[in-house]
């Protein structure tokens, strides 16, 4: 092989090379997405956008085994029949949470965003005594790292943690074999995209 021959086909290997690595990352940031450190802390904060009640029962679990003292339970204000969507939590904590009720209490959130919802939560907080020190953030796992961040952010004066909910009728791993878990990781790396190089900036 001349000499021409070797110098044109080193860019095209390396070229190569940095398309694998591409690809490999690509196929494989589903799994960034996901924080899954859950620490013992003062309160447990579960988030809005609950489905089939699997971020529910997962901070009841943790509260059971000693991750927190207290849980709140964030629930949107929105009327259904009449009723809030607080309402119906405080009803179904009332029915579910056994010995631990006097330790649960509903966070009514009145906004729609994760970046939103932390003034909800600092609310909330505010009203916990004694006043909490470190907060357990508990929601899907594909929602973990962008909530840890932004409340992180958001709330620097609390110790942040995350503990991960698995619903496979959502997502999982890896992400490009089931078209509703594709959906789900574009949408949520374009929202942990624009709260890293924009959001996050903003005060």
């Amino acid at each position: 092989m001349s000499v021409f021959k070797r110098i044109a086909v080193k860019p095209l290997i390396a070229a190569t090379i940095v398309s694998a690595i591409a690809v490999f990352g690509i196929l494989h940031l589903g799994n960034y997405l996901v924080v899954n450190h859950p620490e013992q802390s003062d309160l447990i904060v579960v988030l809005a956008g609950d489905h089939n009640d699997l971020r529910y029962w997962r901070g009841l679990e943790l509260l059971r085994e000693g991750y927190g003292l207290r849980m709140l339970v964030d629930a949107p204000d929105d009327l259904v029949y009449g009723r809030t969507y607080a309402q119906y939590a405080a009803d179904f904590v009332a029915e579910s949470a056994g010995d631990k009720r006097p330790q649960i209490s509903i966070c009514t959130i009145t906004n729609d965003s994760t970046v939103q919802e932390t003034s909800d939560v600092r609310r909330c907080l505010a009203e916990v005594n004694p006043a909490p020190k470190s907060v357990l953030l508990v929601t899907n796992d594909f929602h973990t790292r962008r909530a840890l961040s932004i409340f992180r952010e958001r709330l620097p004066q609390y110790h942040w943690s995350s503990a991960a909910v698995s619903d496979t009728e959502r997502f999982g791993e890896p992400w490009w074999t089931n078209r509703e878990w594709a959906k789900v990781y574009v949408n949520e790396s374009e929202k942990l995209a624009w709260w890293e190089l924009f959001e996050s900036r903003r005060k």
